[in-house]
């Protein structure tokens, strides 16, 4: 991908993911929303909450709209925590990628680059929540493994 079509893709992301984000803190008042401070230290819970959910929605329903936003609860495409975590990892059909190197993907509400670790984490969390069952717990050095983005270049 061309760095101009790079570009081009992150600021309509950005904007889509501006008004997720508005829509999403109009439910700030609700038990089940994550307020989006950083995700430092944050583990699968609070970086589903913080990341995923503006998207694929509270309960892992997916949504509609401006993008299509696939449900993880039920998805039996989550059978393979590889398929997960490269998906986290590299992004795909316009989600961004969070595992890339050095600096990290820059949102409207603030920069977010995930350890492999917290990859992990995540990956545990959507397989095993929203009446989804799958066994085995994903580690970092799994996660590490798997093949990375490469930075853009400018």
């Amino acid at each position: 991908m061309s760095a101009l079509l790079y570009r081009i893709k992150v600021r309509r992301l950005a904007a889509l993911l501006a008004a997720a984000g508005a829509a999403a803190g109009a439910h700030s008042d609700e038990s089940g929303f994550t307020p989006r401070a950083g995700t430092a230290n944050a583990g699968g819970a609070d970086i589903y909450g913080h990341i995923c959910q503006a998207c694929h929605m509270a309960q892992g329903q997916g949504a509609v709209g401006a993008g299509h936003y696939p449900k993880l609860a039920g998805n039996p495409a989550l059978v393979s925590w590889q398929y997960v975590a490269l998906t986290v990892l590299n992004g795909k059909n316009g989600m961004p990628p969070f595992g890339l190197p050095g600096d990290p993907f820059i949102f409207p509400f603030g920069a977010v680059r995930l350890s492999d670790a917290q990859v992990a984490d995540v990956v545990n969390y959507v397989r095993s929540h929203f009446g989804n069952k799958w066994k085995g717990n994903v580690t970092a050095d799994q996660v590490a493994a798997l093949p990375h983005p490469a930075a853009a270049g400018p």
